[in-house]
């Protein structure tokens, strides 16, 4: 079976680990948009540390942090930079409680930083 959206298997592989009660995991292959991801998910406490190994193929060994729930959106809304709201209630339980992470123009980013930027994008994750 051919994996088509890493960035789901990622978020999946971070699930299931949870699930499995390990604090550790390895991920492979390591794109651009992953490891921006990944970025966010540090900075707001969700991954305590992520480290990238070089080899043949790039590897990336994440340990996990305080992680509710972690899902791709599928499919992939585009939003208005006015138009947040819809989608806070409809993914994350409160209106203070996780994040969306959005793609774009200025590059990945959470919902709170675009709107403070003003600007609209493509929804791609949410986490809590």
């Amino acid at each position: 079976m051919v994996v088509r959206d890493w960035l789901s298997s990622t978020l999946n592989d971070f699930m299931n680990c949870k699930r499995a009660g390990k604090k550790e995991t390895t991920l492979t292959p390591a794109s651009n948009l992953i490891k921006e991801v990944l970025r966010i998910l540090k900075d707001h406490g969700y991954v305590k540390e992520f480290k990238i190994e070089q080899g043949k193929f790039e590897k990336i060994i994440v340990q996990l942090g305080r992680i509710n729930k972690c899902k791709a959106i599928k499919p992939r809304f585009y939003v208005r930079k006015d138009g947040f709201e819809k989608y806070i209630k409809r993914y994350l339980p409160a209106r203070d409680f996780g994040i969306l992470i959005i793609s774009t123009s200025k590059g990945v980013m959470t919902h709170m930083e675009a709107t403070q930027k003003g600007i609209g994008g493509s929804l791609i994750a949410y986490c809590y």
